[in-house]
């Protein structure tokens, strides 16, 4: 509440580590695979409709944090076919004995749009060793194949929520020779359920080979983002529109903002297992301060519902309690020569700060970044909201409404309604620093949704939410470009 956001600000100007790993494939020469069950599947067997042809390619080392297969689907049929009609199955085998790592999946570039892939889990039981996969299905808004058309290239990620290697020695459809697009019958491809290509491994699968759940195209003004990512230097966390700030300014303690504490760690209290984590650190000096901030690269969000479903906390990770920290989820307008500035944000400060006790969370609507009095209108409330909370703001027909787990908390008309459009931001970092001595704070983020133009209720955004999940969907961005 003390401060504006209003700082030096470029757009693009946020430095994005980008690292892309060169290696070389090491081929195991004795690589031990499930057996494929005989005369069951595609390709020598007789069950398969021949509809369709899959291409893969790997893209990195067999050990590797991170699996990359490419896949591409080929309508090998005389009639046009829907991929909302195509599932495809990935398969591979887990590294560890219990089969108790869990993992994640997501897409890094598609024409058909990534937004309208969909991802699932699946096990195949019996036949010796467990077997996983992962089911790759279509929304509606990926459009159809024609008669020898093209999915073009599909580009997945595959990794343990623990970030740890995977061997992909033993993984069935894995193939450490095929580094360029070739046909693949250890990938399987379903129309409408029916085996249409490869060969299936042997066992029994615990969920339906049918598309008939895949989600219809998401309505337009929708952003849904469920931060699976693995990690900071994701290709897929620049496509899908974040940018991890480094550079200088304030608030907090200036010049220290890091990609270090960004990270996309497990979390067994999260829906769907897997959260954004924003971390803070200091032993109590500017250098060695560290403070993590995300933030939307394009200015999407205006006029709407927007919520997020945030963890706060109220003791440090580990080190000593008492710092003025600040947890923050915020829309803003872009740093330009426009006069319409526009912030809508909340701030939860654990332990208070510019001379204010905590626990409080401060909800602020600012007119400008100049600080002054008349620049902004806020209510603040102390109460501690340790743990998960689903934050809320809805700004339409000139009423701006802060909601935390559906209880209206502040409403407000007039000047400081949203006049143009902002980036949203997800921020943890010090007001100050009262004392020395080494300290970790974490801020996590289950997801985030806008719907553009509508007043939704709690119900509704977790509904929405919960389709998104159960369709598979992790990042979905309809709204018109500016």
């Amino acid at each position: 509440m003390g401060r504006p956001r209003r700082r030096p600000r470029r757009r693009g100007g946020v430095v994005i580590k980008i690292v892309v790993v060169m290696a070389i494939v090491i081929a195991a020469g004795a690589a031990a695979y499930v057996k494929w069950g005989p005369g069951r599947s595609g390709g020598s067997g007789d069950s398969a409709t021949g509809e369709l042809t899959v291409r893969y390619r790997t893209d990195g080392p067999t050990e590797t944090t991170t699996a990359k297969p490419w896949l591409e689907v080929i309508n090998k049929s005389k009639k046009t076919i829907p991929l909302s009609d195509v599932t495809l199955r990935y398969y591979f085998t887990p590294d560890d004995a219990a089969n108790s790592a869990a993992f994640g999946v997501n897409c890094v570039q598609t024409s058909r749009g990534c937004g309208n892939v969909t991802h699932k889990m699946g096990t195949l039981s019996g036949g010796g060793a467990t077997t996983h996969y992962v089911q790759i299905g279509f929304g509606a808004g990926a459009g159809e194949l024609k008669p020898g058309g093209t999915s073009e290239g599909i580009g997945l990620q595959l990794y343990r929520l623990d970030h740890k290697k995977m061997n992909q020695a033993t993984d069935p459809s894995f193939d450490a020779k095929i580094t360029h697009y070739a046909p693949s019958k250890r990938i399987t491809a379903y129309v409408r359920g029916a085996l249409a290509w490869g060969d299936e491994p042997s066992g029994t699968a615990d969920t339906d080979k049918n598309p008939a759940s895949s989600p219809a195209a998401p309505a337009k003004g929708v952003i849904f983002d469920n931060f699976h990512y693995t990690g900071p230097d994701d290709p897929a966390l620049t496509a899908n529109g974040w940018q991890i700030r480094t550079e200088k300014g304030g608030p907090g303690i200036h010049d220290t903002w890091t990609a270090d504490g960004v990270t996309f760690p497990a979390e067994s209290s999260a829906k769907g297992g897997q959260v954004l984590q924003l971390r803070a650190t200091t032993d109590g000096t500017k250098k060695g301060t560290k403070q993590s901030e995300i933030q939307s690269a394009k200015p999407d969000y205006f006029t709407g519902t927007i919520a997020a479903r945030v963890y706060f906390s109220d003791k440090p990770t580990n080190g000593r309690n008492g710092d003025h920290l600040n947890e923050s989820f915020f829309t803003i307008s872009p740093a330009d020569k426009s006069n319409k500035y526009s912030e809508l944000d909340y701030e939860y400060m654990p332990n208070g700060g510019w001379g204010a006790p905590g626990p409080r969370i401060d909800t602020t609507s600012w007119l400008d970044g100049n600080g002054k009095p008349g620049s902004r209108t806020t209510r603040t409330q102390n109460q501690s909201l340790t743990g998960w909370h689903t934050l809320m703001v809805t700004a339409m027909n000139g009423t701006v409404t802060y909601s935390i787990d559906g209880n209206k908390f502040f409403s407000h008309k007039g000047k400081f309604f949203p006049r143009e459009r902002m980036a949203a931001h997800f921020s943890t970092w010090f007001i100050d620093l009262p004392f020395k001595g080494r300290r970790t704070w974490d801020t996590r983020v289950n997801w985030l949704y806008y719907q553009s133009d509508r007043t939704l209720s709690l119900t509704e955004v977790n509904k929405a939410v919960d389709d998104f999940y159960a369709a598979g969907t992790n990042h979905v961005n309809t709204v018109p470009k500016s």
